[in-house]
């Protein structure tokens, strides 16, 4: 296990260099000078020379991205050109709603999901089944902005029952404004995840030890909560790992829709203005947490699952 761990981490730091290299490229890439937009149509040449030098765009390219990496070494993101503010302390100001985001609607989806898709799968062909089915479908189909929207413009806008804008104030205006962003991230994760465990369970229930568990009379929920799940449910968790990069950028639409702070709303703006400092600064965050989220997934499968390490 300890190899495979090792294993892991070498590649995972493989692709944060990868991917962080590559976006850095491509947002060099980006059509118009970020001086002209910072400074207004009536900048002088020497004002944008001098913003220029200032943000390390009259360098070469190659040397630009060895500074970037040379000051990540020693923690240093850079600065924000409008504020001067260190990047890393803007980034992390936003990044915990962005996580506590995240995590409350993969939660809530999972807790109904398994129940959804083991129960679906106990009980194949029937009502409960095929309605769970429907349900599941319509609400993989529906892109989570327009979950956003909708569910601002009823709950928020003409019931009045939920907050419709920020991130409220002490524990209780927290949850609240959570309800509405969460629900329009995890609805369609419900229905994903129960068609996967669901998918799962019936291969699982069709294997020779829960034949032979059955032939025990061991009770059949038993069978499913003791021996059928924790191996139908390692496909859920290598999906919620590998999704991490879907979350994120559903969190960016919702975070926009319903005015939340957060990394997505934070890049939004950074793009618009050509902050380049920001973009890098919100890109390297949210590359580590993908990669981490699909590192932890592959761990905890290698964990369950002792035949997934012996193949690495």
């Amino acid at each position: 296990m300890w190899l495979y761990c090792a294993k892991r981490f070498v590649l995972a730091i493989a692709i944060i260099l990868i991917a962080v290299t590559l976006l850095f490229l491509m947002i060099r890439a980006v059509p118009g000078d970020p001086a002209a937009v910072l400074l207004g149509p009536r900048a002088t040449p020497e004002m944008k020379a001098q913003l220029h030098q200032q943000m390390g765009l009259d360098k070469p390219l190659v040397l630009q991205i060895v500074t970037f990496f040379g000051g990540l070494l020693h923690g240093d993101f850079g600065f924000d050109v409008f504020s001067q503010r260190p990047v890393a302390d803007i980034v992390f100001e936003q990044l915990p709603y962005t996580i506590e985001l995240i995590l409350v609607s993969i939660f809530w989806s999972a807790a109904v999901a398994v129940p959804l898709g083991c129960f679906s799968a106990v009980r194949r062909t029937s009502v409960i089944d095929q309605v769970v089915g429907v349900l599941a479908v319509a609400t993989i189909a529906i892109p989570s902005f327009v979950m956003a929207v909708y569910a601002l413009l009823i709950f928020a806008v003409t019931l009045s029952w939920l907050p419709a804008i920020g991130a409220g104030d002490g524990v209780w205006g927290g949850l609240t404004h959570l309800i509405l962003p969460s629900f329009a991230i995890g609805i369609g994760w419900v229905g994903y995840i129960s068609r996967l465990v669901r998918a799962s369970m019936l291969e699982i229930l069709g294997e020779n030890h829960i034949r032979m568990a059955r032939s025990f009379g061991i009770s059949e929920w038993r069978i499913v909560a003791r021996y059928a799940l924790p191996l139908a449910i390692l496909p859920t968790v290598t999906i919620i790992g590998v999704g991490m990069a879907s979350l994120l950028s559903a969190a960016v639409f919702v975070e926009v829709v319903f005015a939340r702070p957060g990394i997505g709303a934070l890049i939004v703006q950074a793009v618009a203005a050509r902050n380049y400092p920001i973009v890098m600064g919100v890109v390297l965050v949210t590359t580590f947490l993908i990669v981490t989220a699909t590192t932890l997934s592959d761990l905890v499968n290698a964990a369950l699952d002792p035949r997934i390490r012996e193949r690495m």
